[in-house]
């Protein structure tokens, strides 16, 4: 994982890299391992991540093919829009 530091901004760069930890799982992972976690409750814990992730894709689905309403967008306050410059195009 490489995270870019720019203009000396260290601070902005552990934020990024913290977002992209915990898409990735990491802390999740972490927790985990921290502790034995029996076979029992592993296969438990895993059949019930494959439901939740089939429930989502079957959410998905539906949701392209029109049977569900789209989930709403958050619509960001001019306030935070202006707290964070755009960045400079290449």
């Amino acid at each position: 994982m490489q995270v870019l530091v720019r203009d000396n901004n260290v601070d902005q760069a552990l934020r990024v890299l913290k977002k992209k930890m915990q898409r990735e799982g990491i802390f999740r992972e972490m927790k985990q391992r921290k502790a034995f976690e029996k076979p029992s409750e592993r296969k438990t814990r895993e059949k019930a991540e494959a439901v939740r992730r089939a429930r989502k894709a079957a959410r998905k689905q539906a949701q392209r093919e029109g049977l569900l309403p789209a989930p709403k967008r958050a619509v960001r306050s001019p306030r935070a829009m202006a707290a964070r410059p755009a960045a400079p195009r290449p």
